[in-house]
């Protein structure tokens, strides 16, 4: 599995790059989002978050900027079922990952609606599967509570991502906060992720 990719760009178009690694380009699916934020150019170079998808007769690399990114992009293509990685490419590239989390969280289907490739009915299923399948947005609808509350929703959605069930993952999320108190959202995982193995 690729899980990053750090290079030299060879060539760039808005939904895909190639990015040279020790003398190999790999062809990588990126949102219009991660390419705003990167604005790579031929010579460049970019780190990705990837995410290697593989089907039948289907071998696809996904990269994306941030890992708030390739969680959605997860949990949308696991969790949420006729989700694709098109689709859910799409959703990434329509709107930034906050307006998607707000506009679920607030049941607007006709602001996911206007992404473009995602009609009413998908919408809909988007908002009731991550309601009521996952879980997701009881954490999304948690205030700010500053940067560790933030750090503990954002660590409790990565695990989620990952697989596990809301419960276990806030589990073991709280009890990793309370061991490390002021941890950043990569050290809580770590150290969740010790706690559930």
């Amino acid at each position: 599995m690729i899980a990053a990719l750090k290079g030299e760009v060879w060539d760039a178009l808005p939904n895909r790059l190639v990015v040279g690694c020790g003398g190999v380009g790999y062809l990588v699916h990126v949102p219009i989002s991660t390419f705003d934020r990167l604005n790579p150019f031929k010579g460049s170079e970019v780190f990705l978050k990837t995410y290697m998808y593989v089907r039948e007769n289907i071998q696809n690399l996904y990269g994306f900027a941030t890992d708030e990114e390739r969680d959605l992009f997860l949990l949308l293509i696991e969790r949420v079922s006729g989700i694709g990685p098109s689709i859910a490419m799409a959703i990434l590239s329509g709107m930034p990952v906050e307006d998607f989390k707000r506009y679920v969280v607030g049941a607007d289907v006709a602001e996911l609606s206007r992404i473009k490739g995602l009609g009413k009915k998908t919408a809909e299923r988007i908002i009731l599967e991550l309601k009521d399948k996952v879980g997701v947005v009881e954490s999304w609808n948690v205030a700010d509570e500053g940067a560790v509350a933030n750090a503990s929703r954002d660590a409790e959605l990565a695990l989620i991502a990952l697989g596990y069930k809301q419960a276990e993952a806030r589990k073991s999320i709280t009890a990793a906060s309370k061991a490390n108190p002021g941890a950043e959202v990569d050290d809580l995982i770590r150290e969740a992720l010790r706690g559930l193995s």
